[in-house]
């Protein structure tokens, strides 16, 4: 493909003109049809397009809902934004699964979040530790016209620290900021403070009585972690065990707590399953992290990285059985906001906050966490028990029709053959063939 000058000015049809002309003498069609995908109204695309640079278009994901979740006492439809086949299945019947046995125990552990501004400094520690000192009480001062909108809503920098690093990287020191940002996700409030923090810090350092060689810091970065272990969600599930009911194949209750237990304990010791078994957690609480608008790569960064704590990557879930009773439980780090951003700009993060009923982000933290337990809960009892293909294949199933260009006819005839048979590609593919021949002769 040729390089390109000035692609970012060009209009937004300009480009997609390029791109289709790298591919002269081959189909370009599907290139321009992109287009196809623009909002009709001119005023809401034009929104979209500037969620981004280069946009050309729109990308479609399914918008649904999942039923039946009772968080603490209270009743949700929660919106979920995802494209694989039987997550929001698996989450709705998880939810109704537990909304008959009291639901979803959810309670927030704390809301503090961290930023960091990175820099070198040489000299003698204790001359750096009595300067920070010093100057702290200055430079909150001097945030005061950044921090003060923030303070209003009860919100703020909570703590202000010196941390030395200069044992693992030489001369490299942290100035750490821990903040609460209330019902916004705060990314972009916590990097102007950090900025301007670190402006302050070295203007103060120039004045200071320090020598001259220790009066000059080298900042490297300021920057919000996404790591935030202390913004994070309890949620829970429990019954006794004999509530649990009889699963597929006649498995009685205690059989499946005791495989269910095991399932959870091996995502605990082998990272092999602790992966896909976290995917599976995250598969519920991104697809509500996207219908919101908030930041789902952030969310799982932070997630994977909780999972390794301690040096070895494993289960974010945890399941005991005690006195006859089922407990299941999940602790994720969820920095979610529920103002600002995508969640005032893009049309239906407003209406998922909606069907919500405008929840706080405390709320909503327990409301994602909520819908990842569910759907681990979903996940691990299809596989203790009949296998995961056999519910997740019967949901592909319309995805295989429609690639193998099926009609509606012969959609509704699949989905009775396969009622009771196990789906694959070869075999719809199969029955789409004789289907086909069948035809033919008549």
């Amino acid at each position: 493909m040729k390089t390109v000058s000035g692609f970012s000015k060009m209009s937004k049809s300009a480009k997609i003109e390029w791109l289709a002309s790298q591919f002269e003498g081959k189909t370009t069609n599907g290139i321009l049809d992109i287009k196809r995908f623009w909002n009709g109204d001119e005023n809401e695309q034009k929104r979209f397009d500037e969620f981004a640079e280069n946009t050309l278009t729109n990308y479609y994901l399914p918008f649904g809902v999942a039923p039946n979740f009772l968080i603490n006492g209270k009743n949700y439809t929660v919106p979920m934004v995802i494209e694989e086949s039987s997550v929001v299945a698996a989450a709705s019947l998880g939810a109704k699964f537990w909304l008959e046995r009291g639901g979803f125990k959810s309670k927030v552990l704390s809301t503090r979040k961290v930023g960091q501004v990175h820099f070198l400094w040489q000299g003698e520690k204790r001359n750096l530790a009595r300067f920070f000192e010093k100057v702290r009480p200055t430079i909150i001062e001097a945030l005061t016209p950044l921090t003060e909108n923030m303070k209003k809503r009860g919100g703020g920098i909570s703590a202000f620290t010196l941390v030395d690093r200069t044992e693992e990287l030489e001369n490299y020191w942290q100035l750490k900021m821990e903040f609460e940002t209330c019902d916004a996700m705060g990314a972009n409030f916590i990097n102007s403070v950090l900025e301007e923090t670190a402006r302050q810090f070295q203007s103060e350092m120039a004045l200071s009585d320090l020598s001259e060689s220790e009066k000059f810091s080298e900042i490297i970065m300021c920057i919000l972690s996404n790591f935030t272990p202390d913004c994070s969600v309890e949620v829970s599930v429990e019954c006794p065990i004999e509530d649990l009911g009889e699963f597929s194949g006649g498995m009685d209750a205690r059989t499946f707590a005791r495989r269910f237990k095991a399932a959870v304990d091996i995502a605990t010791i082998d990272k092999s399953r602790a992966v896909t078994h976290n995917k599976g957690i995250m598969n519920g609480v991104d697809a509500v992290v996207l219908a919101t608008g908030n930041d789902f790569r952030a969310t799982e960064a932070c997630a994977h990285a909780f999972a390794s704590e301690g040096g070895q990557y494993k289960s974010l879930s945890s399941c005991k059985i005690t006195n006859d009773t089922f407990h299941f439980s999940l602790r994720l780090p969820l920095a979610l906001g529920t103002v600002g951003g995508l969640t005032n700009l893009h049309p239906l993060a407003k209406i998922s906050l909606e069907i919500l009923n405008n929840p706080s982000a405390e709320e909503l933290m327990q409301i994602a966490g909520a819908v990842g337990l569910a759907q681990n809960f979903g996940a691990v009892r299809s596989l203790v028990t009949t296998g995961i293909q056999k519910g997740h294949m019967k949901l592909h199933l319309l995805n295989i029709l429609t690639q193998l260009g099926a009609d509606n006819k012969q959609k509704e005839e699949a989905q009775d053959y396969f009622s009771d048979k196990v789906v694959s590609y070869s075999a719809v593919r199969q029955l789409l063939q004789s289907q086909n021949s069948s035809m033919l002769q008549d």
